[in-house]
């Protein structure tokens, strides 16, 4: 029954050789990796008035020359991150590159604000989608916890489905989104030049306001700044792309960034013009649209498309966590786990963590989206700021042809991202604080499980020889092996040591690379043992195996012998590292232990200290 759910929710399962068709063209690419970024207008620009409302509404004409330097912020981190797609183009983005140019420890820390950065990337989204929904029907406020989870599972299971599938049916919602605020734009920017709207809703530009201040003026610039969060996630998930991955990433970079300098702009121009107040309940968006149209058809139109993208806009991190996870997890700063890919060729462990984390977090917030954008923002500046600052290294150390103009680029966005980072720091403390706890603490679990990986691959490097362990007499052994490590050498000692008429050792490969460079590398170490090798399309090691041994039993009651399975496994000093290494071995004898005619013996293997 398990198994239907779960075909009736993922889908079937797709072959390894079918990863090519899973990949994005640009238009679904803009449409899946720019939602994040192109939803936060519906956002950014209002918290720019959160801040300027402290003063009075005298003060809302310092959002236009707000708007435009954080246009030019916007400009140079697309800039500074198409040269990442061409200097990075494996992807990574800015873990990636602060790895390689300022050393492991800015890699890590830009590592985890990006994997933290996109939990908030989906909370935040489907919050403010939430609220795009209550907004427009005020009598759903109070389930906006509710409403938010039952999103995030759908997005979850739709990014189960695999990246193409989910990007075919989420592209729309965007471009209706895009369309909708341009023609709300439009209509808007053409009333106002038409003298339709009265002077008297805005105050006129240059106005003298009381209490204004460059402290307050930075406080507003940094607060809009968080408009421009998801313009890394292009250079994150480069091997999503269609050949030439490089090129259509860049060119769809930058298409998503003239989009969003447009939209910012508009919803800046119309809410000044139109004199919009930020209300808690009520969207910046919601009321433009209100004034302009009413709340007639197109009004309904706009919230809608609004409250979609912004929900879909957390698929933007469905798609790069899981791809970032994949560059820590093969530096082994977290679990080999996130590297596996599940039956629709996504990396499911990712996307499953992902969603139960962001869950998690609606929940400890409430949905509130004012409370996460502070700490949304901040985590999206810190490895802004050491991702461009890395460049820079690179630059100043290889000097390549136009290098200085490189370099330029990167310095000002460094510059400019540093500022925002501390004005954030400075201004919302209470609300960011957060920032300098969990920071440390995923750096610390990052070089635990590392430190972890290498002591266990230091002990199973073969180096010992070890007495034979006890005598058992037997017939057929099977010995399912994913390496040739210490481990492995024990547990061949044990089965040599039962009298056994044939040892098999049974290799599960996922790629045909894999199975032939296994099979060389077992010749070498062991001639005298029969390797069999079960290439597994579908990256399943159970099945192969279970159908393997299904096998050879039947040839067992034939021949009146017995079959014995040997489960290598290692067991570490603390519980959690055991979790880290075993979960193939724990899944192989749960699906074995309800046979009485296969024995099952597991072969520990203790780890040092």
């Amino acid at each position: 029954m398990m198994s239907s759910l779960k075909r009736f929710l993922i889908g079937r399962p797709l072959k390894s050789n079918q990863l090519g068709e899973q990949k994005l063209n640009k238009t679904k690419a803009l449409a899946i990796l720019s939602s994040d970024a192109l939803s936060s207008v519906a956002y950014g620009p209002e918290q720019i008035l959160i801040v300027l409302i402290t003063l009075s509404a005298a003060a809302f004409w310092y959002s236009i020359p707000i708007a435009i330097g954080v246009l030019v912020l916007l400009l140079a981190l697309i800039l500074s991150y198409r040269q990442i797609i061409f200097a990075y183009p494996h992807g990574g983005g800015a873990y990636v590159v602060s790895k390689e140019n300022l050393g492991k420890y800015p890699g890590l820390i830009a590592g985890g604000s990006l994997l933290v950065d996109y939990i908030l990337t989906v909370a935040v989204s489907v919050s403010a989608g939430t609220d795009a929904i209550t907004s427009a029907f005020p009598e759903l406020h109070p389930y906006n916890v509710p409403i938010a989870i039952l999103f995030v599972l759908v997005i979850t299971t739709l990014n189960l489905r695999g990246v193409t599938e989910s990007a075919s049916f989420l592209a729309y919602p965007v471009y209706l989104f895009v369309l909708a605020l341009f023609i709300m734009i439009g209509v808007g920017i053409f009333k106002v030049l038409a003298g339709d709207v009265p002077p008297e809703l805005h105050t006129p530009l240059g106005t003298q306001v009381a209490g204004i201040s460059l402290f307050l003026l930075l406080r507003a610039f940094s607060s809009g700044s968080s408009a421009l969060t998801g313009v890394e996630a292009i250079s994150n998930a480069i091997p999503n792309f269609k050949e030439p991955a490089p090129n259509n990433a860049a060119k769809t970079l930058a298409a998503m960034g003239m989009l969003l300098a447009l939209l910012f702009s508009g919803i800046v121009l119309l809410a000044y013009y139109y004199g919009v107040t930020p209300k808690e309940e009520v969207t910046v968006v919601s009321q433009i649209a209100e004034q302009i149209f009413g709340r007639g058809g197109m009004y309904f139109f706009i919230q809608g498309t609004t409250a979609l993208i912004l929900i879909l806009a957390a698929n933007t991190g469905y798609s790069a966590f899981p791809l970032l996870a994949v560059n820590l997890a093969k530096d082994k700063y977290i679990p080999r786990m996130f590297t596996v890919r599940g039956d629709r060729l996504g990396y499911s462990n990712g996307i499953l963590s992902l969603g139960i984390l962001s869950i998690i977090l609606i929940i400890a917030f409430k949905g509130r989206t004012e409370h996460l954008i502070p700490l949304y923002a901040v985590g999206v500046f810190i490895p802004f700021t050491l991702s461009q600052s890395g460049m820079m290294i690179k630059w100043l150390r290889e000097k390549p042809q136009g290098w200085g103009t490189k370099l330029a680029i990167n310095t000002t966005g460094a510059a400019i991202s540093f500022i925002v980072t501390i004005v954030f720091f400075l201004t919302k403390f209470p609300q960011v604080w957060p920032v300098l706890i969990f920071l440390p603490l995923i750096i610390l679990l990052f070089y635990r499980i590392r430190k972890h990986y290498e002591a266990v691959a230091d002990q199973l490097s073969i180096s010992n020889n070890e007495e034979p362990l006890m005598k058992f007499d037997g017939n057929v052994i099977i010995l399912p092996v994913a390496g040739v490590t210490h481990v492995v050498e024990n547990s061949l000692r044990y089965a040599k040591s039962l009298n056994a008429s044939q040892i098999i050792a049974v290799h599960v490969p996922f790629e045909r690379d894999e199975e032939h460079t296994f099979e060389e590398k077992w010749k070498r170490f062991h001639p005298d043992i029969r390797l069999v090798t079960l290439y597994s399309p579908y990256r399943s090691i159970i099945q192969p195996l279970t159908k393997f041994i299904d096998t050879v039993q039947r040839k067992a009651c034939e021949s009146d012998y017995h079959v014995t399975v040997i489960v290598p496994q290692f067991i570490p000093r603390k519980g959690w590292h055991n979790i880290l290494h075993n979960q193939s071995s724990l899944l192989l004898r749960a699906h074995l232990l309800y046979r009485r005619d296969v024995i099952i013996t597991t072969v520990p293997y203790h780890l040092k200290k």
